[in-house]
């Protein structure tokens, strides 16, 4: 019954938002500062893309920004909660339960619910990131537990003794992919398996010059997109608009979703899958 009621609701906001309107843009025009994030060092600029309404699952949210030079977020857990940090570009100091490497993006590293988790700029360069989160409940179930830790100056482990997933060409695909037919190059870096929530994957497509991916109906997760690199058209049902390199989208149960890509260059994304869940 409350997952008919959340699905009515979804249907009426498709009705009230074209296209265009749900696709979020990661404008650095929106960033606030934040310091001592979690008792991290130094600071960061962040805004908020997506919220826990844009989805009937137990989706929380994507936090888009910049972690300044020497600025982070401190060591900290969730416990009703999981997050996925993601490093665009240049590299960052990643910590989970109390171990630390440095890597270069761009990368994911999920942080698992009940993990102790940071992240740490220790360069002279500020740090494009992304923070996905799942809740293990619906509805807005973040918690924090900070452990007023900055991980500055910590050991290193040369291999991280942690889930890392680099998103690198070499790793892509045509084979296996759900829209192969169509020439999407595609890597499931991340399965379901490696988180406690509902959370379903993660996924890196490239869509090269005049390919598009085949239509496709949302039925056991719904998605959030958010465009790394290009541009293309996305088309949901029967309305299609322009999407861009820091735009975000989610879609919902029941939308047919496809993507094309009319440039003359690479059209790259990220994504990520949330699945029912019997805890709504």
């Amino acid at each position: 019954m409350l997952f008919a009621f959340a699905f009515l609701s979804i249907v009426a906001i498709c009705q009230a938002e074209t296209l265009t309107e749900r696709i979020v843009t990661n404008d650095p025009a929106n960033y606030k500062m934040a310091e001592a994030a979690h008792g991290g060092a130094g600071a960061l600029n962040y805004t908020g893309l997506l919220d826990h309404t844009a989805l009937s699952t137990n989706f929380l949210f994507l936090h888009a920004g910049v972690l300044l030079p020497k600025g982070g977020i401190g060591h900290h857990f969730h416990h009703k909660m999981e997050e996925m940090y993601f490093i665009l570009d240049g590299e960052a100091e990643f910590t989970i339960n109390g171990r630390t490497s440095n890597l270069k993006g761009p990368v994911a590293v999920p942080c698992k619910m009940g993990q102790s988790h940071a992240i740490y700029n220790h360069t002279d360069k500020p740090v494009r990131w992304l923070n996905f989160a799942v809740s293990s409940k619906g509805g807005r179930s973040y918690d924090a537990f900070n452990l007023d830790d900055d991980r500055v100056g910590v050991a290193l482990d040369k291999i991280p003794v942690f889930v890392t997933a680099p998103l690198v060409r070499e790793k892509l695909r045509s084979e296996r992919h759900r829209d192969a037919e169509a020439g999407v190059l595609y890597n499931r870096a991340l399965r379901s398996q490696v988180f406690s929530t509902p959370w379903a994957f993660l996924d890196h497509m490239v869509i090269p010059p005049g390919k598009a991916t085949g239509k496709r109906t949302l039925v056991d997760e719904e998605e959030v997109y958010y465009v790394m690199a290009g541009k293309g058209v996305i088309q949901i049902g029967e309305e299609k608009a322009a999407i861009k390199a820091g735009d975000a989208i989610a879609i919902r149960f029941g939308e047919e979703l496809s993507f094309r890509n009319e440039s003359d260059g690479d059209f790259e994304l990220l994504a990520i899958g949330v699945a029912k869940s019997e805890n709504k």
